[in-house]
């Protein structure tokens, strides 16, 4: 649990935002913003003085690899908070498993400001010492951070997961894509599912599925007939990805993002 918070250079028990993404497992933009909304509106409600938000949040940068092979970094934003930063942003963070990681919290505050009262927490002698020991720190974020990365699709893996419990049209997969951060509309994802042997090209069959889509169970067909005021009636098709299509096609666009960001 010592992994959950650090020791500032003033003797303060401190976390950041990274460290709370990665354990409530949420995605750093989401706590990102919480914060963000969480100051403001304490500011506008409550009046609290800056000083006061100050001594709870810090808004710092650290730097991101990117992923060219030329070890060039992009610098990226993240607050670093004490206990009680912690404490007002974690009020918001529900249910049974947020209230566990809360605890585990509780307690890594608790172990990390005892080992310092007793002296058993390393304090840099010198300013290369100290020096050094950022760089440790810093680096130690950089791989949380490629953890985070990492970890992403199984993220989003369940999230699509929650979703597949019905069918859903394919302009709804488009916009579960575009969440997930595939960019991509309802167009051309019908363009790339004809492209790529999904759905049918031409004739009577046009943008239903091909027998292979349907033989791995990624479509159902719905049929709705339509009594008109003549006397005929009029049956349509309709085109819609099922749950297991819906996980199939949100992995084969993760994957193949992945790879293209490898290369």
């Amino acid at each position: 649990m010592n992994n959950l918070v650090f020791k500032g250079h003033n003797g303060q028990v401190l976390t950041n935002s990274l460290l709370i993404a990665e354990k409530f497992e949420k995605r750093h933009s989401y706590v990102l913003e919480a914060i963000q909304n969480l100051l403001v509106r304490k500011e506008k409600s409550l009046q609290i003085d800056n000083q006061q938000l100050a001594k709870m949040f810090a808004l710092v940068e650290y730097d991101v690899p990117l992923n060219n092979g030329t070890g060039a970094v992009r610098k990226a934003p993240m607050y670093v908070m004490n206990r009680d930063g912690f404490t007002l942003l974690a009020m918001g963070f529900t249910g049974e498993k947020a209230l566990k990681f809360k605890l585990d919290y509780i307690n890594a505050f608790n172990q990390m400001e005892e080992t310092i009262k007793n002296g058993g927490h390393h304090v840099p002698g010198s300013f290369r010492e100290a020096l050094l020991l950022a760089a440790e720190q810093q680096a130690r974020i950089e791989e949380q951070q490629k953890m985070i990365e990492a970890n992403r699709p199984k993220v989003l893996f369940a999230e699509a997961v929650e979703t597949s419990q019905r069918s859903c049209l394919i302009g709804e997969l488009a916009k579960i894509l575009n969440q997930n951060g595939i960019e991509i509309g309802q167009n051309r994802l019908f363009q790339w599912l004809r492209d790529n042997g999904y759905l049918c090209k031409t004739g009577e069959n046009y943008n239903l599925p091909t027998q292979r889509a349907m033989e791995m169970n990624l479509f159902e067909i719905k049929k709705t007939t339509i009594n008109k005021p003549d006397g005929t009636i009029l049956v349509t098709t309709t085109t819609k990805v099922t749950g297991k299509g819906q996980i199939y096609f949100i992995n084969k666009f993760l994957r193949e993002k992945q790879q293209k960001q490898a290369v």
